[in-house]
């Protein structure tokens, strides 16, 4: 049996995954209390018929008791001895972009009261589902992240996966806009020779063949890509052999426009050919078209 258990702060965009997966055949339980988990999955063993109870996803988020987040933990190590796979995914997004989306919806957070503002209840949610995040097998931070790329992105890493395999995601962002909090790797380029002081590239991007051509002139870029592919071909092995079912690689130069999108494409267009689940996302291009930059 494979349990799927989707969490994360109100509005990070568990009700997306949750859709994502009913639509791919999942038995969904929508805000599960955590009590209740070990039997349902101990009831779906016992039908004669499972079908497909074979493959069930729960949301469980803060609505929960906190007596039963905090015991978690315990519960999680139950179904796993009973041999139930079981998959976390945890989804987030900054306290920012999770304030706009409750204003733009009118929502209530299920924690906010007279007493409690919703910018503390977002606060107190975050340590609430602890126990579950620091669990995650794969952490989705979906700021900035439309619905559509965030079901593509669940079809792709999630249900595109086969069982014990590693699913890869490389992804470039701009350093002045921060670190990807989901990073497993992170990976500086900017010491690379910048096309941005070329004026006749900043409009373009790290796929366009002028920026392309500008970087594989400089040895530089090619000795980058080089060592970081030797180095991720000497390590992915190990967590995957360790049971790690999900990896996020991010490259970053300051902006996230050229010398970390051209690495990601390289990286993602050499581990295509070792590993069937690698994708390749460029966090800062959207909001660069939208402002008309690029």
């Amino acid at each position: 049996m494979k349990l799927i258990i989707v969490s994360g702060r109100s509005g990070s965009g568990k009700s997306t995954a949750l859709h994502v997966l009913e639509d791919l055949g999942f038995y969904c339980i929508d805000n599960l209390p955590i009590g209740l988990l070990f039997p349902l999955t101990r009831e779906a063993a016992q039908q004669e018929t499972p079908g497909r109870l074979r493959k069930m996803a729960v949301s469980i988020d803060a609505r929960n008791l906190s007596a039963e987040l905090a015991n978690f933990e315990q519960i999680y190590r139950q179904l796993r001895d009973a041999g139930v796979v079981v998959e976390i995914i945890f989804l987030d997004a900054d306290e920012q972009s999770l304030l706009q989306r409750f204003h733009a919806t009118r929502r209530k957070h299920p924690l906010s009261d007279d007493r409690t503002s919703l910018r503390e209840a977002i606060t107190n949610e975050k340590a609430l589902l602890e126990p579950l995040s620091k669990l995650a097998d794969l952490y989705i931070n979906t700021t900035g992240m439309s619905m559509y790329e965030l079901r593509d992105m669940v079809k792709q890493r999630v249900v595109g996966r086969k069982d014990q395999e590693l699913a890869l995601l490389f992804q470039s962002f701009g350093f002045k806009h921060g670190v990807p909090v989901d990073s497993d790797y992170v990976f500086d380029v900017r010491c690379l020779p910048n096309p941005y002081w070329d004026t006749s590239l900043r409009k373009y991007v790290g796929t366009d063949q002028p920026v392309i051509e500008f970087l594989e002139r400089e040895p530089l870029t090619g000795q980058m890509v080089d060592d970081l592919i030797r180095f991720l071909d000497t390590w992915l092995p190990s967590f995957a052999d360790s049971n790690r079912s999900y990896m996020t690689i991010s490259i970053g130069c300051t902006g996230g426009q050229h010398r970390s999108v051209y690495v990601c494409e390289q990286l993602g267009q050499h581990f295509r050919t070792r590993y069937n689940n690698v994708q390749v996302r460029h966090t800062e291009l959207p909001h660069l078209q939208a402002r008309g930059e690029i």
